[in-house]
């Protein structure tokens, strides 16, 4: 067995629920930030994006709570699907030279460390997906 595996064995399920929780709330908490804060619309993908974003933090947060390893099942659907919806979005606006034709971020709006609000959603189901995957690697 390899070091790296030696230490996924020894680490709690908590740790990767917890991490997953706190990615799920900080991408549901910056976009309600956006939105209602900034008074930025979302466009139709924007939208679809926070349908499956904002359940993770429910469901990730049960699981930490209830130290349930298992959520995978319910989790990778969403985050695999967020992260295509994501990962086109940004595409959408990489193709149209800044606009995604969607609506209300037809344009850029924001960058946030040089990244898109489309970027920003694709980096945070990217971690989620990771960390799911990481929770059904080990033998929680």
């Amino acid at each position: 067995m390899s070091a790296s595996l030696a230490r996924l064995d020894s680490l709690d399920a908590r740790y990767p629920l917890a991490a997953g929780t706190l990615v799920a709330l900080a991408a549901t908490a910056g976009s309600l930030y956006l939105s209602e804060g900034l008074g930025l619309v979302p466009c139709e993908l924007c939208w679809y994006q926070r349908i499956l974003m904002y359940p993770l933090v429910v469901v990730f947060g049960v699981a930490l709570v209830e130290r349930r390893p298992g959520v995978a099942r319910t989790v990778l659907p969403l985050s695999t699907l967020g992260t295509a919806l994501a990962a086109y979005h940004s595409w959408l606006q990489i193709a149209g030279g800044g606009r995604c034709a969607f609506g209300g971020c037809a344009t850029v709006q924001l960058r946030v460390v040089g990244l898109t609000i489309p970027n920003l959603s694709l980096v945070a189901f990217a971690l989620v997906t990771t960390v799911v995957a990481w929770l059904s690697v080990g033998d929680w």
